[in-house]
C-alpha cells in the first residue's frame, strides 16, 4: 500500500522558510500572496496489513515533531 504522510508545522510556529518564499514572491510581483507554509511530504511503500496505530506510531516517534509539527495520514492505494 502506499502512504502519503503530510508534515506541517502547527499554526504559530515560526517558518523562516515560508516567510522567505513569501518575500520572494512578492518581489517577484505577486502580491496577492498572504501567507506561505512550508512543509514536507514522505512516501512509503508499506505492507497492505500495516494498520494505522502502526502509521501513526512512525509518525510520531521519527517523522513528525509534535512539539511543534502537525501531521496527516494519506492513504493513496495499491503500491
Amino acid at each position: 500500500m502506499k502512504v502519503r504522510i503530510h508534515v506541517s508545522l502547527k499554526p504559530g510556529v515560526l517558518d523562516p522558510q515560508g516567510r522567505a518564499v513569501h518575500h520572494a514572491l512578492e518581489g517577484l510581483g505577486y502580491d496577492g500572496v498572504k501567507d506561505v507554509r512550508i512543509g514536507r511530504q514522505v512516501e512509503m511503500d508499506v505492507a497492505d496489513d500495516t494498520g494505522d496505530a502502526a502509521l501513526d506510531e512512525m509518525c510520531r516517534r521519527l517523522l513528525a515533531n509534535t512539539v511543534i509539527e502537525d501531521y496527516r495520514i494519506e492513504k493513496v492505494g495499491v503500491a
